[in-house]
């Protein structure tokens, strides 16, 4: 149930993150020019409240009728104006709809960047783990490099301390917010794959006597690290942008995909060599996302070829595997690229592959691993990999602490559940919010159900039952012990 239940998670999470990387393509193609068409208005796009000067820090007395110095514009317009960044975002990348059932019509250049992109992740890909490993040298690298331009540029420009300090100096009363420890449990289970299913599947084309526990705190360091290290770098600009605007920065400072498309956007348009930064900030955000992307598409196709063994059958039908499965996330993905295809996205990164599937997950892999078949028994088999016993503290955790943890931020999730809105001005309809929980049903209920089939499958009483099927099936590796 637990592997079913991966496979679907990580179907749905494969079908909607490359629009992380197709939105990144479409700036990156766009940044390849003199003037990036987000800094100025008077493009096909921009409506008539298109502006490109904002001086709402001098309305900031609660007045709507003073007017602002040297433009003979009152509070009052301003408020109704629009900046470029945001009109490009919404009337060009993504045109957006009023309503999720309002679709529309299918943006052409959105289509093109779709297809490419997945014919990019198929050829790195298509070969298999021992290929893609090697790409990765180069897409786990450069953004790296990249990083440290940045910055090494941000730290310089005009505000960037007040920027590191807001990330730096914590606000302490946001611990008793449910909403920050769900962010935060949900963030760490995404961003290290856990209850995904693939780093189980890559894991499986390792040597036995590989050192999977040293990787586990190796993937951990660097992981975070990076996540830390990626904060200087943002908030270095944030600052920068909030010091050029006038207001604080915790007005510029967005999350999800409003960081990436508007307010870093924004923030490059006030630099000097504007497209220069634009392009390489956006290649590397394309990069890292295909890295994210392979994990996602191999861990699938690993799923698919060990449900249906077929042995010597040769590399051939991994590679129609993979072009099979990239050809119907692609599709899937057409519903992303219509004028509602923003609202179709958030519902699948809300209910199908975050969140409270991914916590429901991690529960029952704990639950099954520490008390179905046993910690010590785990421990055991890992120390026949890798040669020795892992911390006893693993066991704890695997038992006891990441259980009552899961427990914890789900609850907290149910008790704090708020209608799903985008961007703070639409609420989704009943049967959009239906849809997510479909989506999010759809591999929750793979356990249980898959727990009464076996059940029901087995022949003798209640107990018999239950010994036979937690009854562990040995291997090749364990018979040698």
């Amino acid at each position: 149930g637990l592997g079913l239940a991966s496979m679907v998670i990580v179907f749905f999470c494969n079908s909607y993150y490359i629009m992380i990387l197709v939105w990144g393509l479409f700036y990156l193609v766009y940044s390849l020019t003199d003037t990036l068409p987000w800094a100025t208005c008077g493009h096909s796009w921009n409506t008539e409240h298109c502006t490109e000067l904002f001086h709402l820090e001098l309305c900031s007395n609660g007045s709507t009728n003073t007017s602002v110095d040297s433009f003979n514009v009152s509070c009052t317009d301003m408020a109704n104006k629009r900046s470029p960044v945001i009109e490009f975002w919404e009337n060009k990348v993504l045109r957006l709809s009023g309503d999720l059932s309002e679709p529309g019509e299918m943006n052409w250049q959105m289509i093109l960047c779709l297809v490419t992109t997945w014919v990019i992740v198929y050829f790195c890909i298509w070969k298999g783990v021992k290929s893609t490993g090697k790409i990765v040298y180069f897409t786990a690298l450069f953004p790296y490099v990249v990083l440290i331009l940045m910055l090494v540029h941000g730290v310089t420009l005009p505000g960037a301390l007040g920027g590191i300090i807001f990330y730096l100096k914590p606000d302490w009363s946001k611990l008793a917010e449910a909403q920050v420890w769900i962010d935060a449990g949900t963030q760490i289970f995404f961003s290290y794959a856990i209850g995904l299913g693939a780093l189980t599947a890559l894991g499986s084309y390792n040597r036995f006597h590989n050192n999977c526990y040293r990787d586990a705190y190796i993937l951990a360091v660097i992981n975070s690290s990076t996540s830390f290290f990626s904060g200087f770098v943002v908030f270095s600009v944030l600052g920068f942008m909030a010091s050029e605007q006038g207001v604080d920065i915790s007005k510029v400072a967005e999350s999800g995909p409003g960081l990436a498309f508007i307010a870093y956007p924004k923030a490059v348009t006030l630099m000097p060599l504007s497209p220069l930064w634009a392009t390489l900030f956006f290649f590397m955000l394309l990069v890292l996302g295909l890295d994210s992307q392979f994990v996602g598409v191999e861990g699938f196709i690993t799923g698919i070829l060990d449900l249906f063994p077929h042995p010597g059958a040769g590399s051939l039908r991994r590679e129609l595997t993979a072009a099979v499965c990239c050809v119907v996330f692609c599709l899937i993905d057409l519903s992303m690229v219509t004028q509602s295809g923003m609202y179709v996205f958030q519902l699948f990164d809300n209910y199908s592959a975050s969140g409270i599937t991914l916590l429901w997950q991690a529960f029952w892999e704990c639950v099954v691993i520490a008390w179905v078949y046993g910690a010590d028994r785990f421990m055991d088999d890992v120390a026949r990999m890798i040669g020795y016993r892992p911390l006893p503290f693993m066991k704890w955790c695997w038992a006891v602490v990441t259980p009552l943890v899961c427990v914890g931020i789900f609850l907290f999730h149910v008790v704090n559940y708020k209608p799903l809105t985008y961007n703070k001005t639409y609420v989704y309809p009943w049967w959009g919010e239906a849809i997510g929980w479909v989506l999010a049903l759809s591999s929750m209920l793979c356990i249980p159900c898959t727990v009464l089939y076996k059940f029901l499958r087995c022949k003798g009483s209640f107990r018999e039952r239950w010994q036979l099927l937690t009854t562990p099936i040995w291997g090749h590796h364990h018979l040698e012990y």
